[in-house]
């Protein structure tokens, strides 16, 4: 295989990456890091290095367009940032006394249980609750555009939304991946905004943490321009049409979708585990 077909199917596997991380918040990286490593023999290192790359640009691509339309809670997303930052600090500290192989199969569940939840239907703007204390003085409540016209939502549980934030950190923090999928759960289901805002927050929220851990890769070494010029032409007009796509899909297809590239992701890591995949 020469230069030039590397580089066109890898642009090719990045746009079906960038497509994916738009509609479902989990980033370029879930659908990067498999095809790089198992599919092109990358070392793992440059493949980690590239999806930082694919993740930005997944954010970068998505996030201006999922403003505009009025998806993305901003405030909401930086909020929750800094519990997510905090936890990867403290999972990149414990990242060499923790058994990997244990986190890695404790996380293949969650991901599991997590793709249960999400199909379990309930309604997103029907809301009979009194609205969070912290929610309203911090004013993380919004809305968002419906088929039917704007409509507003509250955000509820604050304190176990950003714990569930802290856990995706520290999972994120020790064994090198984005963990949007916890992140998407822990607002579609914990704080209960709808779906579409939970997956745009997402998307919006691990471009900035992405940032930060590239930065430690480009000092090492391990973003290689070679590889992650393809990756990041192919993430970034891949990630604009899953912005356009999600505008006009129905709630429930989004749902699926996040659900079998949540279990998709579960088997791969328990299979890199247990098996000694790629």
């Amino acid at each position: 295989m020469n230069i030039l077909e590397f580089s066109l199917l890898v642009w090719l596997g990045s746009f079906t990456a960038g497509l994916l991380g738009a509609l479902t918040g989990l980033g370029g990286g879930v659908v990067i890091v498999p095809l790089l490593t198992s599919v092109f023999g990358v070392d793992i290192r440059y493949a980690a290095g590239a999806s930082l790359v694919s993740v930005i640009a997944t954010s970068s691509g998505a996030a201006s367009a999922y403003i505009k339309e009025g998806f993305t809670n901003l405030r909401l997303g930086m909020f929750l940032e800094v519990a997510t930052i905090v936890g990867a600090m403290v999972g990149a500290m414990l990242a060499t006394q923790v058994s990997v192989k244990v986190l890695t199969i404790v996380l293949a569940i969650v991901l599991l249980y997590s793709a249960y939840l999400s199909q379990q239907p309930r309604s997103e703007y029907a809301d009979n609750e009194p609205a969070d204390t912290i929610a309203t003085q911090l004013r993380l409540n919004g809305t968002c555009p419906t088929a039917t016209g704007t409509m507003s939502y509250q955000v509820h549980s604050i304190g176990a939304g950003f714990g569930m934030m802290a856990i995706a950190g520290l999972f994120s923090g020790m064994l090198g991946i984005g963990c949007g999928s916890l992140k998407v759960v822990a607002m579609d289901r914990v704080m209960r905004i709808p779906f579409k805002v939970s997956t745009t927050t997402s998307n919006f929220m691990i471009g900035v943490t992405a940032a930060a851990s590239a930065g430690v890769y480009l000092v090492r070494g391990y973003i290689d321009p070679g590889l992650s010029m393809p990756v990041m032409l192919g993430v970034f007009p891949g990630a604009l049409l899953g912005a356009r796509v999600l505008v006009g899909t129905q709630t429930q297809s989004l749902r699926i979708i996040f659900s079998l590239v949540l279990v998709a992701m579960a088997f791969k890591m328990v299979y890199n585990s247990l098996l000694g995949g790629s």
